[in-house]
């Protein structure tokens, strides 16, 4: 027979150790790549020192004359607040009473989770590029129950947004019944009206909540980061190349140098919008290069670059290519994906004043690069190169 013991338990033995394995090798190439750590965690901030330059206490002198004088390491210390990130699922009491065969209900609960899973994974996927804000898109035009958008990247139906006119909520709740990607339409579960030009749409409850991604850190006309003043810490600004080009080795190598260069870091990762990627094979094939494939952590693959994997991901905008030194990355956290526990250490409890019960999975992190000028990005690659081979 089962009941919510059954349930309970589960929960916490068949599923934990499975979904934090998912969660954080399969969201994308990039999050599986990027290590986290319960360190230099305190309460609910995340306050790290991070070292900028070299040790000062160097020097070449004569025979006899004075040693370098001492100069210790500098450092500057980041701060953020660690972020609340969650998933829900929810149980009806019809369903678990009626399931009474155990295989039944597995059946429901391997459905629940792998929704969950899904969901859980295309938002982490999507903070992980995104400012922080929680901004899916900007309403252009609304009517007949259907709003255009400037991208519809972040969206995917099923998906519960909130709408804001300023800083205000205009609508909330409103869940994607379906996401016209070639017209960049979205439309809703139920009738809404009000929506107006310039709205921004966010994730439910998650406005200026999320993960502080390379959005954030690519966000240069932002004034701060982690904290300190980019004015003042001019180190805190990378690389950044909005100049119209093709892509192909000559630009990408360019940048590593420079990096490596003047920072340091040492490229490991390049990732882009699909765009772009079509672009680089295409260039491969032009000048008939072999097209080196690699498999990553989490078992993706990538073709590369001078050994370096570039790969693709649905959330980069068109046009947009990011080379990072991952090894600078870190996502700090209090604790790896748990799920919420009441007072009797119960996981599913009864949704107040209905006959479900929901369970909550919980992670209170945040991403912060040690070395923000060590990471290169570039807008406005063209989706197509010129065929060098062409007699046109």
């Amino acid at each position: 027979m089962v009941d919510l013991k059954t349930a309970e338990n589960a929960l916490k033995d068949a599923y934990l150790v499975a979904i934090c394995n998912q969660l954080n090798t399969k969201t994308n190439p990039l999050f599986a790549k990027i290590k986290q750590s319960s360190a230099d965690v305190y309460g609910k901030q995340i306050i790290k020192v991070a070292p900028v330059g070299l040790n000062g206490g160097i020097g070449a002198g004569s025979e006899t004359g004075l040693l370098p004088t001492a100069n210790e390491n500098n450092y500057a210390q980041f701060k953020t607040t660690l972020k609340n990130l969650y998933g829900t699922i929810e149980l009806s009491d019809k369903v678990i009473r009626a399931s009474s065969a155990s295989n039944n209900f597995i059946n429901i609960l391997n459905a629940e989770m792998e929704g969950l899973l899904e969901a859980s994974k295309f938002n982490l996927g999507r903070m992980l590029y995104g400012d922080g804000s929680g901004k899916l898109a900007t309403v252009s035009s609304f009517e007949g129950n259907e709003a255009t958008v400037d991208s519809v990247k972040n969206l995917i139906e099923g998906m519960v947004v909130d709408v804001y006119t300023g800083k205000s909520v205009n609508k909330s709740g409103l869940r994607i019944a379906y996401v016209d990607r070639e017209n960049k339409k979205i439309s809703f579960t139920t009738t809404v009206s009000g929506i107006l030009e310039s709205d921004e749409i966010y994730v439910q409850g998650s406005r200026e909540n999320e993960i502080t991604g390379l959005g954030a850190l690519f966000n240069t006309s932002s004034e701060t980061l982690y904290g300190l003043t980019r004015a003042t810490n001019k180190w805190l600004n990378p690389y950044v190349s909005n100049t119209s080009q093709e892509i192909n080795d000559a630009v990408l190598q360019t940048a590593v140098d420079f990096l490596e260069e003047n920072t340091g870091s040492t490229i490991d990762f390049i990732t882009c919008s699909g765009d772009v990627k079509r672009a680089y094979q295409e260039y491969l094939s032009y000048y008939r290069r072999n097209v080196d494939v690699t498999e990553l952590e989490g078992g993706y693959k990538a073709i590369t670059f001078n050994g370096i994997p570039l790969v693709s991901d649905r959330f980069i905008p068109e046009g947009t290519l990011y080379m990072l030194d991952t090894k600078k990355f870190t996502l700090h956290q209090l604790c790896d994906w748990e799920w919420i526990q009441g007072e009797s250490g119960n996981i599913l409890r009864q949704k107040p004043g209905y006959p479900a019960y929901t369970a909550t999975l919980v992670k209170y992190a945040d991403l912060i690069c040690d070395q923000p000028n060590g990471q290169a990005k570039f807008t406005n690659i063209k989706s197509t190169i010129t065929n060098p081979f062409s007699k046109s």
